[in-house]
């Protein structure tokens, strides 16, 4: 019985653990455009997101019974096994925020879970329905409809804003302050979701090893804890992917960030509502591309957006891989699980270590850089868009093109006016 309680202990400290990893990773998903606007401070901004998710966290259990019992079968796996599946979602989430790629938190815990699932029980254990149903079909579809409405609320919000020049600095004001509020939702739409996740293997970890009854809800503190542990990962930060989902992927101004940010809170809304266990970083990571592509003139960084792609496509089998592989460990006894859990120090400290080599924090999350990917031409895709109702300027940029008078260039040569020169005497 004391082995057991230790990895129930161990088991749901791990997951607390991962809850925090994702705050911190996906904080870019609520703030990166807010913070890269100017809307508000970076560490405003962050502590304002950080409350809004602990909010969220009590408004819903449906995601949470998505993981803890629809995903795999509950009586197929041992607390072991969702150890061994927490591992491997946390080195994804850390390796990927070391080099600044905003991945799926959520993937990475669904791929390491039905990994070490598979590995202990079979393919038999995992619900392949539910998986298809609330998690890949989401996936791929929820990126491409967060941007087809950012694109549309883009145009429509120049489009509105173009009828009153007059008024273009209150309206850019107005587009701010809705930013903020729109910002403000994603964040309790990101409690709401991904703290749910961590309550729902929490649930399960208690579920399979009997401390609670087959198919009940999160108990109290389960819900508490995780809320707190995705708050506090949400305040720390993760400043190196909110850099390149504010600027690395594409230049916003106030409109475009108040759009994608709407369109994005809507999308994750209505997902946990309907108990789809949806990737926040996939929807934002949508909204933003399509915002960038509703401005005339404005650009997408498909280089970054690519590798954002193969990252997206790698978490399921990457953090399966691993989780199988510590699962595998996890049956040598409780020395393999002791083995396991001093591997997960390990490369998370080695990780960190290698981060402060070069140190992204708020000081200079909105800096660029000289990279050549800042200077990226406007691609194929991004042409094609834009030339289709290109929508029009930001009408403080009109405001400031009718006040400003234009430079007066060269007079022209005209060669009528020009005296010839006198003939030379004979």
């Amino acid at each position: 019985m004391e082995s057991f309680s230790l990895i129930l202990a161990m088991v749901v400290i791990t997951a607390l653990a991962f809850d925090f990893t994702n705050g911190f990773h996906d904080t870019a998903n609520a703030m990166a455009t807010t913070i890269s606007t100017g809307a508000l401070k970076p560490k405003v901004a962050v502590a304002m997101s950080a409350a809004l998710n602990l909010v969220g966290a009590f408004l819903s259990v449906e995601v949470a019974n998505t993981i803890s019992k629809g995903l795999v079968d509950e009586s197929g796996i041992r607390p072991e096994v969702i150890f061994a599946a927490l591992v491997g979602a946390i080195l994804w989430n850390l390796l990927t925020w070391l080099v600044g790629l905003p991945s799926s938190s959520s993937h990475a815990l669904m791929g390491g879970l039905i990994g070490a699932t598979i590995a202990s029980a079979g393919f038999s254990a995992v619900h392949g329905g539910v998986l298809l149903t609330k998690v890949l079909i989401p996936a791929v579809a929820a990126p491409v409809v967060a941007g087809l409405a950012a694109l549309v609320a883009t145009r429509l919000s120049y489009g509105i804003g173009s009828k009153s020049r007059s008024h273009g600095r209150a309206a850019e004001k107005g587009h701010r302050a809705g930013q903020i509020a729109s910002a403000g939702l994603v964040s309790l739409a990101h409690g709401t979701n991904d703290a749910q996740k961590t309550m729902g293997v929490i649930t399960l970890a208690l579920v399979t090893g009997g401390a609670l009854a087959p198919g009940s809800n999160p108990p109290t503190w389960v819900i508490l804890s995780a809320g707190l542990a995705i708050a506090l990962g949400t305040y720390i930060g993760g400043w190196r992917i909110i850099r390149t989902m504010g600027k690395g992927l594409t230049d916003l101004q106030p409109q475009q960030g108040f759009a994608a940010q709407t369109s994005a809170a809507t999308a994750i809304l209505a997902s946990s509502h309907l108990g789809f266990s949806l990737s926040t970083t996939h929807v934002v990571s949508g909204s933003v591309m399509g915002a960038g592509l509703g401005r005339k003139g404005g650009v997408v960084r498909w280089s970054t957006a690519t590798r954002m792609a193969v990252a997206w496509a790698l978490t399921l089998p990457a953090a399966a891989l691993v989780g199988a592989g510590a699962e595998a460990v996890t049956r040598l006894g409780a020395w393999g699980t002791c083995l396991v859990a001093v591997f997960l120090v390990a490369s998370s400290a080695a990780i960190w270590k290698i981060s402060r080599r070069e140190v992204v924090d708020h000081t200079n999350v909105n800096n660029t850089g000289t990279d050549a990917e800042t200077e990226e031409p406007a691609g194929v895709v991004t042409q094609a868009i834009a030339a289709v109702i290109p929508p029009p300027a930001s009408p403080v940029t009109d405001a400031l093109t009718a006040t400003i008078p234009a430079q007066p260039s060269a007079p022209a040569t005209d060669p009528a006016s020009v005296a010839p020169p006198p003939a030379a005497a004979v």
